[in-house]
């Protein structure tokens, strides 16, 4: 397939990183709100930089790789669409259930593909995880905990504000790494209890950081912690804070009757899976996912999926699922009540071993 970038911002950078190395993409042009983004890019790339509208008109683009901000992401996503482009884009989904209800119309009006990041659970570590919990090893699957707690990203970031205006915090920014790893290693969630707490109106960017001295006022809530229910009968702990300076609490645990599987950082595509048994965990091999791979990959396993006619992996279906979850947590926390999901997805395919999506 042929790509065309939207949006030249901090995270092109880890999606540039990766798509040399994927056999099945190729990138063809850039277009960015800030035209001096776009043009470092098509200078770095040897491609043409283009307006927003000229990248949707192209001919010779077939996908759009939206990496614009969250507020962006809806109705890009859908002039893409009308313009008869596939789309992925990064997380989050949407900023909220009417958004991603008007994605799905449009992708469903014009019969194209839609994926969403994060494709981080296409990696070694969430798929080896699930190898272990597909054969058995941790016995019935009867709870999860998983944690992601940290102090918020004005301190590294470069343009921080919007990470704290509607649509952002860490539900909507860190949340779909975890609820989208839950739901590949439990399947879907069907339900929702939540509380959520925002204790400082305003954020300051600390000394040393790129926007040192700033100010955010913040529109969200920053600490959030919900319980989850899986269709499966699991019931999943998530906590998500901006407002934790240390932490010693593992990213995801899955618990079973006969042991417990430790899942590496979901915002990764790697790391060490380890199998818990009488206490103690001993590492796991890798058994599954695509090794040393990188964000981009779940833009490559569309591309081969669409090829062969078969559903790809971060698909539209489970991306609006992550999504809801997610706004119906923000819900449940507001009216403090047990807030149903409507949606349903089905629970990715696995991804066996090896180093290539468009061969796998």
């Amino acid at each position: 397939m042929r790509v065309g970038l939207l949006g030249a911002g901090n995270i092109s950078r880890q999606y540039l990183a990766a798509l040399p190395r994927l056999s099945n993409l190729r990138l063809v042009a850039v277009a960015d709100a800030l035209a001096s983004n776009a043009d470092a890019v098509a200078q770095a790339q040897g491609i043409p930089a283009r307006s927003v509208d000229e990248l949707f008109a192209s001919d010779d683009v077939d996908v759009v790789l939206n990496l614009t901000t969250p507020q962006a992401h809806a109705p890009l996503t859908i002039a893409a669409l009308q313009a008869g482009k596939h789309v992925y884009l990064e997380k989050p989904f949407a900023t909220s259930i009417e958004e991603a209800d008007a994605m799905v119309a449009a992708a469903t009006t014009a019969g194209l593909r839609v994926g969403s990041a994060p494709d981080t659970v296409l990696g070694t570590g969430t798929q080896t995880a699930r190898a272990l919990i597909d054969r058995g090893d941790i016995g019935q699957p009867v709870a999860a905990t998983a944690f992601m707690l940290g102090a918020g990203h004005e301190s590294w970031h470069p343009n921080p504000a919007f990470y704290y205006a509607t649509g952002g915090g860490p539900l909507l920014d860190m949340g779909p790494y975890y609820v989208t790893s839950l739901v590949t290693l439990l399947g879907p969630v069907e339900s929702v209890t939540a509380m959520s707490a925002s204790p400082r109106e305003v954020r300051v960017a600390p000394q040393g950081a790129p926007r040192a001295g700033e100010t955010f006022p913040v529109e969200v809530e920053t600490t959030v912690s919900t319980l989850l229910r899986h269709v499966g009968g699991a019931v999943s702990t998530l906590v998500v804070s901006f407002d934790v300076v240390a932490s010693t609490l593992p990213r995801i645990e899955v618990y079973g009757t006969e042991g417990t599987v430790a899942v590496p950082d979901p915002n990764t595509f790697g790391g060490e899976v380890a199998l818990g048994r009488q206490r103690t965990f001993e590492p796991v091999e890798n058994l599954a996912g695509y090794r040393d791979s990188g964000r981009g990959y779940g833009l490559s396993d569309l591309a081969r999926a669409h090829a062969a006619g078969e559903p790809h992996r971060q698909s539209l279906e489970l991306g609006y699922h992550v999504n809801e979850v997610l706004e119906r947590v923000l819900e449940s926390a507001a009216a403090g009540a047990v807030v149903p999901v409507r949606s349903r997805c089905e629970r990715p395919q696995p991804v066996p071993l090896g180093d290539d999506p468009a061969a796998v």
